[in-house]
């Protein structure tokens, strides 16, 4: 199979590019796992940190990749031959050990030995992936025509394509946990809650539709033209540049930038009692903290770790349920490295998702 991996992690926009197009054997699917056929892979800022070496390798010349929608082609031991033929995708989270105290709490995401596709293992940017079957996410069938059936009456029925799921298998989980970790206060028509976020990529776009639908009043925080156009067409009150300072103060803010300056600056934008959520799996350092302008009256820093399978499958149901949807740019899986310079260089808004041509 045709498949990007990293060689030497380094800047994707410096001379000797550190992902290479390869040859490589077609994956078995081991013991309790499913092979799938990638479709689409959407392109994470995480798969950026992988290839450029902000985050330590953990596994040599890995293909990168973890917002995958495929179909299982075969399946390993001990696996329910349901599966097969089964429309999937494939999370960020990998495996987790079950036995320790935090997965025994539910807090699956916070276990010392959880694995990451495409980190720990070959992810999405291939022809092929594998997954355990217990970290598989069913997704609902497609016909010919792009539609589902509804299997009770036979009605077609609209069915996210696959390019349209792909960010939501990471950036929208990842973005509904790190909106619960801001702790949003409940809105009420008198008073909504005030939400800020900083940055405006893959994720932010996905959050963003969920803090609107609850009826919160959201201010953006991006240095990006596009993107302040894109939030300003969902929805938000404001959006302004990654620095300014909002219109009024803020209940909670979440910071999508891996830019550590930036979080001075959400603080001071918090009202008492309001909390900072970082999304991010890799920060920039942060420069000193001010205690009386930034940290007093109660205001608190969370970070956001990877999350549960219980919190995937909340937000799969809450996406149908308030019609949430990923703004999307495809690129053939053959131009996987232009995507990722894109990324990093702020080339387009919302999401980019590789699509399968191998």
């Amino acid at each position: 199979m045709r498949a990007w991996q990293v060689t030497t992690p380094g800047p994707v926009d410096g001379d000797t590019p550190p992902l290479e197009l390869v040859e490589k054997p077609v994956p078995g699917p081991g013991p309790g796992e499913l092979l799938v056929h990638v479709h689409t892979c959407g392109v994470c800022r995480t798969d950026l940190h992988v290839t450029e070496g902000d985050l330590d390798v953990h596994r040599e010349h890995v293909i990168p990749g973890h917002e995958i929608v495929g179909d299982v082609v075969a399946v390993g031991e001990a696996v329910a031959s349901s599966w097969e033929g089964a429309r999937v995708g494939v999370a960020w989270l990998r495996s987790t050990c079950g036995e320790c105290r935090w997965c025994r709490a539910g807090t699956e995401n916070l276990c010392p030995h959880s694995t990451y596709t495409g980190w720990d293992a070959d992810g999405g940017y291939a022809e092929y992936t594998t997954v355990r079957a217990d970290f598989a996410y069913r997704l609902p069938e497609t016909g010919s025509d792009g539609t589902g059936e509804d299997a009770a009456s036979g009605a077609a029925s609209e069915v996210a394509s696959d390019t349209a799921l792909s960010p939501l298998l990471c950036a929208g989980i990842i973005g509904y946990h790190a909106l619960q970790r801001a702790g949003l206060p409940e809105s009420t028509p008198e008073q909504p809650a005030r939400l800020g976020l900083y940055g405006f990529g893959g994720s932010a776009h996905l959050c963003v539709q969920l803090a609107l639908a609850s009826g919160a009043r959201v201010h953006v925080l991006t240095r990006d033209k596009a993107a302040q156009d894109l939030a300003l067409s969902l929805g938000c009150a404001s959006a302004a540049g990654a620095y300014d300072m909002p219109p009024e103060p803020l209940d909670a803010a979440v910071l999508f930038a891996p830019v550590g300056d930036i979080v001075p600056v959400a603080l001071r934008a918090l009202d008492r009692g309001g909390v900072l959520s970082i999304a991010g799996i890799h920060l920039s350092d942060t420069p000193p903290l001010n205690y009386e302008n930034e940290l007093f009256y109660e205001k608190e820093i969370r970070s956001v770790t990877s999350n549960t399978r219980a919190q995937g499958r909340e937000f799969l149901s809450l996406v149908e349920e308030h019609g949430v949807r990923a703004t999307t740019h495809e690129y053939p899986m053959s131009r996987g490295l232009d995507a990722l310079r894109d990324l990093k260089a702020g080339r387009f808004d919302g999401a980019a998702v590789l699509v399968n041509d191998f």
